[in-house]
């Protein structure tokens, strides 16, 4: 697996600290078995959030500031910031990664903008290879043996990575088309238009409503304050929060996350049809 240009390594003392903040432990070797384990704390501690577009924070894609958000400030971030910050990391212990654009499918069947989504192409010790992603929400809890054409079973439901006519990768969970994933590697600075569209344009969801997600070991947690989502052993239960405490609380105690401000929507364009 190649890339255009070569990636600068991170220190072991980033690595390490990047270990503690998702709760695990070095892995004496590169494997599979190791990337699976990596993937889903990483799901389990690191927040699927977009909380710095409304709280007047700059998105940068720069792997140095990703660490320092996810790590240092023990945030987390949207698709950009943390499948970086996780192919850093897996970097680091030896993996080989590649960044793949890919573009999310809507409801009507249609792709979105190029440079959408990021996910990841991991390649292991052994040349085995792998579709990671922590950085699409409700999603895969585990990697996607990325050459495998057949249903993978996984906790998050069925997966299927199908090729189209013109040799992308559509990616199906339980028979629904979830984004088309281009092969070809990518650098960091390709995605910088996507990422400034998802913070910026009407047609993106995320500038018009908070989301704070983590997958959970029964289910999900998702916070779009005032509302709380909690999904567990089947189970879905929806609550207004009352009052900035109780949000706030909410952020600390679930999430991890302290705010001396809380983060809000503008009212305005990106507020009229939140979703």
């Amino acid at each position: 697996m190649t890339t255009d240009e070569p990636v600068e390594p991170v220190g072991p003392a980033a690595i390490d600290a990047y270990l503690r903040r998702i709760g695990a432990e070095r892995p004496e070797r590169a494997d599979a078995a190791a990337l699976r384990e990596l993937h889903l704390r990483h799901l389990r501690t690191v927040p699927f959030e977009n909380l710095s577009l409304h709280l007047g924070e700059p998105v940068v894609l720069d792997e140095k500031a990703l660490l320092d958000k996810v790590v240092g400030a023990r945030r987390g971030g949207f698709c950009y910031e943390v499948n970086t910050a996780f192919a850093v990391l897996l970097r680091g212990l030896g993996y080989e990664v590649a960044l793949l654009q890919a573009r999310v499918i809507g409801p009507d069947g249609k792709p979105g903008i190029p440079y959408d989504h990021m996910a990841l192409l991991v390649e292991t010790a052994e040349g085995e290879r792998w579709l990671a992603d922590v950085g699409f929400g409700d999603h895969s809890h585990h990697p996607l043996a990325f050459d495998a054409r057949d249903d993978q079973e996984d906790p998050g439901g069925t997966f299927r990575i199908v090729e189209t006519a013109d040799g992308d990768l559509d990616v199906l969970r339980d028979g629904v088309p979830k984004y088309r994933l281009e092969r070809r590697p990518r650098e960091l600075a390709d995605f910088t238009a996507g990422a400034w569209y998802h913070q910026t344009s009407p047609d993106s969801h995320f500038p018009r409503a908070l989301i704070c997600s983590l997958l959970t070991e029964d289910g999900r947690i998702t916070l779009s304050a005032p509302k709380l989502i909690t999904r567990a052993g089947g189970e879905r239960e929806e609550r207004i929060l009352d009052g900035e405490e109780e949000v706030r609380s909410a952020y600390r105690e679930l999430f991890g996350i302290e705010f001396d401000v809380l983060p809000a929507v503008k009212s305005g364009i990106f507020n009229s049809d939140s979703r």
